[in-house]
């Protein structure tokens, strides 16, 4: 190993007690002025030319640095002789600012390939990561910065502090899912100082809260379509005459957070972002209304479903005294711009939704806006909004009364996930059903049933036009799909007592078991069918809206009652749809904590029945009837789905 001895002593680099001042810059790094020099010798002796060194010197050798003990500078130094310690000095890079113009003409002065290879210092021993929370850095992650760069002392995040920050690499993508591994960016007080300090290879870094704001357009925006788009969101924001978009901001990036591996940044931003809507000088107006749908839909999917219900309870108070729900609102608030009108009334109507799917999956709120009088204009498409090509609004006279005015005209796919949701409440409306044969349900059916039969051929499935998920047709028929379980399921012989442990969503709905299936069991179990075949879109599940996890849920609940039963002719089937709707409850987990509980209640009653049928097994009253080859298909499916729920146990398990 090539050593290095203090060319020239310098008083002032000596601590006050005498020992040498070493840097926190770096582990084992003396503190020296531009003046000092390290000159390599060759014998491993100091050069001849200086004269033995004073008693402070700027260099302490590694084991007298370990114990804190002065250290008098020979190479070696008296204690490492006395001891018989190997006596290493390691060089400083600190003010060193490459080789010197004369460096050809004195061999001796150090270059930069004379420098020790980098080791990986911690955080505390970092220059880049002063003020923040000790944690380890791999090596790679801080190579690749220039060794020169200067850093700023503060955050430049104006929002929100972000505590406990993974800080582990560099900058890949704007933003890193739970389900799309990426490296994280470094956070805001690691920005570069110098645009030259930046390789040019390297993407520019970003902060936590722009992740989160790309996060929340890349996830979530399309299935709650109603804040600006992204590109007239950042023009607005950029005039700065807006102050009702900061607070969305802030709701935003608390949305963006659940989709990132954020850490206790996700508690910061949604405290932050229900104190700027509550604060006395935020403005009562529509972007007060978007805020708190935005955080509203947010806690429901994080299990705090009490505190979803008390801001609704605000939020739909609010709309209703700014007059959201009148059709001249959004002429008089958007200034003349139609995506800022057509923002407004799809807000309406996102509330509209999410108030009725809150109280379709949870049954505790009844609908509030559903006997509310509006008569705003219906949306467009979602092309048509994202790029700003805004038709002049239809309005939902127009859509009842289209069967019978003769007019043919293709509505929005915004419009027909209101007209489900239309059907819902009036599901919700009608009277206490006492027998299978109320005309009642008729009435209801023949709802749903229109809803389908009327589709224009470009809805009838989830794809748009270029072969798209269109997720406004995607939520309108999982709306049609848990409103046609919810019609039928009392009234089926689907003994749900085996499922009465499935309740996140829920309370649990007492349903007597029959003989034979009636039409109310085949209503109920074609619909979940259908809902576990939506699970197969080829689109990551965790773009859809957090409500789609009760969705599923109810279908388990009724795949896992018809599983319980003593013998059924489809079982494979049946297995394969539990095992969809256990994988994307899994999958949903990644983001949303109720669709965690959620699998965890339908696993755990898979498994139970799973056993209850494995002791039915035992008697051999159970395969009577069965030929020796159907008894080894059926043990090898029931072995193969359960050997399927326990991996899926272990990897969550074993999830950091």
């Amino acid at each position: 190993m090539e050593t290095f001895s203090p060319a020239a002593p310098h008083s002032s680099a000596a601590s006050t007690n005498g020992s040498p001042a070493v840097s926190s810059d770096s582990p084992g790094t003396a503190t020296s002025s531009s003046s000092n020099a390290f000159s390599a010798t060759i014998d491993g002796r100091p050069s001849q030319q200086h004269p033995a060194p004073p008693p402070s010197v700027p260099a302490a050798c590694l084991a007298c640095r370990g114990k804190h003990l002065k250290c008098d500078g020979n190479t070696p130094c008296a204690r490492c002789t006395s001891s018989a310690t190997e006596c290493i000095y390691v060089a400083s890079r600190r003010g060193y600012k490459g080789p010197r113009r004369n460096a050809a003409q004195n061999p001796n002065k150090r270059h930069a390939s004379s420098s020790p290879p980098y080791s990986g210092p911690t955080v505390e021993s970092c220059p880049m990561m002063l003020g923040h929370t000790p944690v380890s850095i791999p090596a790679p992650s801080i190579s690749a910065f220039n060794p020169a760069i200067i850093l700023p002392e503060q955050s430049p995040i104006q929002y929100a502090p972000t505590p406990g920050l993974n800080h582990a690499g560099l900058y890949r993508n704007s933003f890193a899912s739970p389900l799309e591994p990426n490296t994280m960016a470094p956070p805001s007080s690691m920005a570069l100082t110098t645009p030259s300090a930046i390789p040019q290879n390297q993407p520019p870094v970003t902060t936590l809260a722009e992740r989160c704001f790309d996060a929340f357009y890349h996830y979530f925006h399309a299935g709650h379509p109603f804040v600006l788009p992204k590109e007239y969101f950042l023009r607005l924001l950029k005039e700065g005459n807006t102050p009702g978009l900061n607070v969305v901001m802030a709701a935003m990036r608390y949305i963006g957070s659940l989709y990132l591996d954020a850490g206790p940044a996700k508690a910061t931003y949604l405290e932050e972002a229900i104190r700027q809507c509550y604060l006395p000088s935020t403005a009562k107006d529509g972007f007060l209304i978007q805020a708190l749908l935005l955080i509203i839909v947010g806690l429901d999917g994080s299990c705090q479903q009490e505190k979803a219900r008390e801001l609704l309870a605000d939020c739909e108070r609010f709309a209703i005294e700014i007059d959201l729900n009148k059709r001249q609102f959004a002429t008089l608030h958007g200034h003349g711009n139609p995506v800022l009108e057509e923002s407004w009334r799809r807000t309406w109507w996102d509330l509209f939704v999410c108030d009725g799917m809150i109280a379709g999956v949870h049954r505790v709120t009844n609908f509030l806006l559903f006997d509310i009088q509006a008569d705003v204009g219906l949306p467009c498409e979602e092309q048509q909004y994202l790029t700003g090509r805004i038709p002049p609004p239809a309005y939902m006279e127009d859509f009842d009364d289209q069967l019978f005015s003769g007019e043919d005209r293709e509505f929005s796919s915004f419009t027909y996930r209101i007209s489900a949701i239309r059907n819902l409440g009036r599901m919700m409306r009608m009277p206490q059903i006492m027998y299978p044969g109320d005309d009642t349900i008729s009435r209801i059916e023949a709802l749903l049933t229109n809803w389908r039969l009327h589709l224009p051929e470009s809805k009838r499935d989830d794809l748009n036009k270029n072969c798209q998920l269109d997720e406004m047709m995607f939520q309108a028929h999982f709306i049609t799909h848990a409103c046609t379980i919810m019609l039928h399921q009392p009234l089926s012989q689907l003994d749900s007592s085996p499922v009465q442990a499935v309740n996140s969503c829920a309370p649990h709905r007492p349903v007597a078991s029959g003989d034979n299936f009636n039409a109310h069991t085949r209503h109920t179990i074609t619909a979940a069918c259908e809902i576990s075949k939506m699970v197969t879109q080829a689109v990551p599940i965790i773009r859809h809206t957090h409500f789609f996890t009760c969705v599923v849920t109810l279908s388990s609940i009724v795949h896992l009652s018809k599983w319980a039963l003593y013998f059924i002719e489809d079982e494979e089937d049946l297995r394969q749809q539990i095992r969809l709707n256990i994988g994307a409850l899994n999958k949903l987990s990644k983001v949303w904590k109720a669709a965690n509980t959620a699998w965890g209640q339908v696993k755990g009653v898979a498994q139970e029945i799973y056993r209850e049928k494995k002791a039915h097994q035992i008697s051999p009253a159970f395969w009577v009837g069965f030929t020796q080859e159907q008894m080894i298909s059926s043990i090898n499916a029931d072995e193969g789905i359960m050997s399927e729920f326990n991996s899926m146990l272990t990897q969550v398990t074993q999830a950091p």
